[in-house]
């Protein structure tokens, strides 16, 4: 065991930063690119809406499996070899998909397939995350949004590709194996600029060693708020990530890669509240922000399903900024005592992922009976009740980071 440590030198966390950064937007391009796709896949597989939400709910699955162990996970083996572990996962779970959607037209292995890019984009996103809050801490300043603004970033180019490949008819399979060549590369390179394994660094630069006490942190009320809160930020990104390129093709008649210009608006929209989110934190505060843009949320989704096959894009980019920032203010509440992140953070994780197993069969089944484009209304319930779940998220009123 090392013995207690300084805080490493400004340039070394100016270096990981830029490397958590690069991590977050090769996830976010690593998702897209299926993501972009779901549209295809439909219409290859010849799936109702019904039958496309228990299609995705294999990914959800996956990731809601690979979470509750995310925690342990990287406490034993480091940020830096999860998300490359992850990263290999993944990757063999998007040339599954690939493969039974054109080689082989399976949707068996299409759902194989996603089970484990669920998984690798489960663990990946716990280990970045906790990565980018020690960052955060050593900087001493809001910039979690800025990394998952990063993530949006790596989403709206992915998209945008995917639009274009799909508008040229370009197969499922030959677009993921090249997103494939692309993460395996990229991967190794960034993962050595993070910061060194044998410390979490507080921001007094005392060494903290990160306890699992998973099970405890179950047992946590503010931590279990911190979920909901993040449960319902998921589930309004999520609920547009799935599906609101099929409700735009399929609810206003437009051309599939139209819809999927719409999910790239929503996209570009969330990143955008993201980059000036970390400022409005600062002189805001969290709950403010949070309750502001969560109503944002629903009016978006109210002109997306109502406003026509115009207006919906207007909607889809108020719902993208109010999308932004309920996630990663939750990945930094739960982080708030870093001896107690990764324990936090894997339960918050947990709970927040149950939206991703949820959402995909619900849509799915209001589809069936609603239409895909009414079913969307589902987000306003869900941001009622991260409404009142909020002051879970304030800013301690410290930096002493108490365990809640």
């Amino acid at each position: 065991m090392s013995a207690a440590a300084s805080a490493p030198p400004a340039p070394v966390v100016r270096t990981a930063r830029n490397a958590v950064f690069t991590a977050f937007a090769v996830n976010g391009a690593a998702f897209a690119a299926f993501a972009s796709r779901v549209p295809d896949l439909k219409h290859e597989l010849g799936l109702s809406a019904g039958e496309l939400g228990v299609t995705l709910l294999a990914a959800s699955l996956g990731s809601v499996l690979g979470l509750p162990l995310s925690g342990w996970i990287v406490h034993h083996l480091g940020a830096a070899r999860t998300l490359l572990g992850a990263a290999a996962v993944q990757s063999v779970g998007l040339v599954g998909v690939g493969i039974g959607v054109d080689l082989v037209h399976e949707r068996a292995v299409v759902m194989a397939g996603l089970f484990l890019v669920g998984i690798g984009v489960g663990v990946f996103d716990v280990g970045m995350n906790l990565e980018g809050a020690s960052v955060e801490r050593l900087l001493g300043r809001a910039i979690m949004p800025r990394f998952h603004a990063a993530f949006s970033g790596g989403t709206v180019v992915s998209a945008l590709v995917g639009a274009g490949l799909s508008a040229l008819h370009v197969s499922i399979f030959a677009h993921l194996v090249g997103v494939v060549v692309m993460v395996l590369a990229v991967t190794p390179w960034f993962l050595r600029a993070f910061l060194p394994r044998s410390v979490e660094v507080d921001e007094s630069g005392a060494e903290v060693k990160q306890k699992a006490g998973i099970a405890s942190a179950w047992r946590e009320p503010r931590t279990l708020l911190i979920g909901v809160v993040v449960l319902a930020a998921a589930f309004t990104e999520g609920t547009a990530n799935d599906w609101i390129g099929v409700a735009l093709a399929d609810g206003y008649g437009l051309e599939r890669w139209v819809g999927v210009v719409g999910f790239a608006v929503f996209l570009t929209a969330m990143t955008a509240g993201r980059l000036v989110g970390t400022r409005v934190l600062d002189s805001r505060g969290r709950v403010p922000v949070l309750r502001v843009l969560f109503v944002a949320a629903v009016v978006g989704c109210v002109l997306v399903v109502f406003g026509g096959p115009v207006l919906a894009f207007v909607g889809a980019a108020i719902w993208g900024v109010g999308a932004s920032l309920g996630f990663p203010v939750g990945m930094s509440a739960a982080a708030d005592d870093p001896a107690r992140a990764a324990a936090r953070m894997s339960v918050v994780s947990t709970i927040g992922y149950t939206a991703f197993l949820a959402g995909p069969p619900l849509l799915g089944f209001l589809g069936d009976h609603v239409g895909i484009l009414r079913s969307l209304l589902v987000v306003g319930a869900m941001a009622v009740v991260a409404l009142l779940a909020l002051p879970s998220v304030r800013e301690p009123q410290t930096r002493e980071h108490a365990s809640a």
